[in-house]
């Protein structure tokens, strides 16, 4: 599941109708990846991760990542 992606698109308020045509992806598809049902592919996540200007680590796991 990928914890941030939803937190970071409501954090930036866009709707799930917006992210579908600037990245040329259904909204089914960003629903899908939001609630966990599917996940999205390692290109997917580099896209999300430009589009937001996050890393992939935050979109997988809601925080960046942390050196222990």
């Amino acid at each position: 599941m990928v914890i941030g992606l939803r937190e970071i698109r409501k954090k930036k308020g866009y709707s799930q109708v917006k992210v579908s045509m600037d990245l040329n992806i259904s909204r089914e598809a960003i629903s899908n990846y939001e609630t966990g049902k599917r996940n999205p592919d390692i290109e997917m996540l580099l896209k999300f991760s430009e589009y937001y200007n996050v890393s992939i680590d935050y979109l997988i796991r809601g925080e960046e990542f942390k050196k222990k």
